[in-house]
């Protein structure tokens, strides 16, 4: 089987060093194999996105050196490549799952979640849903009622069973699902497809079989197997590359006014003083001035470590000295 990696950021700002990371990963690791590369845009949460910003993270990261065979700019045969434009794509994937018994109606809000104050709280912050709350004896055709589903969010029935894969960085990975999050929203009540259903249906549909990404994202891979499942595909591999922080300890995030690659172009840091950095980044070699095909050629993913990356004050000096 060909490989076919993916980079799928969201435009709620300018591309950080993190989304850079995550980014030069996922193509070397597809690149460094003979595989294919698909660029999405992930904005299914309006409010967050910024305008211009699927932009400028396409040319930043275009910048950079990195291609891409299906996605913006260069389309493809799996499009839209814009969550935003897949709806139709979502709302298949939640009637197949709920032709196979695998789908809720639920009117449960947070604060009745957060009343049932003696449950651990799960990944999310909130405690697992438990299967008490589940309604009883859905009529058949329920999907298509409206009544069913009014002012109702849509959620995933966990079953109970321990879900096992093994990240090509962190190693074997064991979860109880219903135990650390219970059954999951894939539709809110007001009508925003999940991101759980977004990422698994755009996983499935674009033929993607290896996802590179950010350690946070760690989390949110047993349920993402267990959704696979349902809809009847194989799960992708998965490679958790590591968050970069601050001296602090606080994660190189947008909503913590992380660096951006815009800022290190400003200051005039060249494109292959970024790559050779992040490259040293995930364990492949000291950091040097590095194209990204230079990068590919030897990329081998036994050597990323998944501890957090430290990003020192004053990078763009130290890049711009090498």
């Amino acid at each position: 089987m060909s490989v076919v990696g993916r980079f799928a950021p969201s435009p709620t700002g300018d591309l950080h060093v993190g989304s850079a990371l995550a980014a030069l990963a996922a193509w070397a690791s597809a690149r460094s194999q003979g595989g294919r590369f698909v660029y999405r845009v992930e904005d299914l949460d309006g409010p967050r996105a910024v305008p211009g910003s699927v932009e400028r993270q396409v040319e930043d990261v275009r910048w950079l050196g990195l291609d891409w065979d299906e996605g913006p700019g260069v389309g493809g045969s799996h499009g839209p490549y814009r969550q935003s434009e897949r709806d139709e794509i979502y709302e298949a994937a939640l009637r197949q799952l709920a032709e196979g018994g695998h789908l809720f109606p639920c009117r449960v809000s947070r604060r009745d979640l957060q009343e049932l104050a003696s449950a651990p709280h799960g990944h999310d912050g909130q405690p697992p849903y438990p299967p008490s709350l589940r309604p009883d004896n859905l009529p058949p055709g329920w999907f298509d009622d409206e009544a069913a589903c009014h002012d109702a969010a849509l959620r995933f029935r966990v079953e109970a069973g321990t879900v096992a894969f093994d990240d090509r960085v962190v190693g074997r990975v064991e979860e109880d699902v219903r135990q650390s999050v219970g059954d999951f929203v894939l539709k809110r009540r007001d009508g925003v497809y999940g991101y759980q259903l977004a990422v698994v249906v755009d996983d499935l549909a674009m033929g993607v079989t290896e996802v590179v990404r950010g350690m946070d994202l760690l989390d949110s891979t047993a349920r993402q197997v267990l959704l696979t499942r349902a809809l009847g595909g194989e799960p992708p591999t998965t490679a958790h590359v590591p968050l970069l922080v601050r001296p602090d300890g606080v994660k190189q995030s947008k909503r913590n006014d992380a660096l951006t690659v815009r800022e290190l172009r400003d200051a005039g840091v060249e494109a292959e003083a970024i790559v050779g950095w992040l490259a040293a980044a995930l364990g492949q070699g000291d950091a040097r001035r590095r194209a990204p095909s230079e990068v590919a050629a030897a990329f081998d993913v036994d050597r990323v470590q998944p501890e957090p990356v430290v990003v020192p004050d004053g990078l763009a000096d130290r890049l711009g000295a090498l």
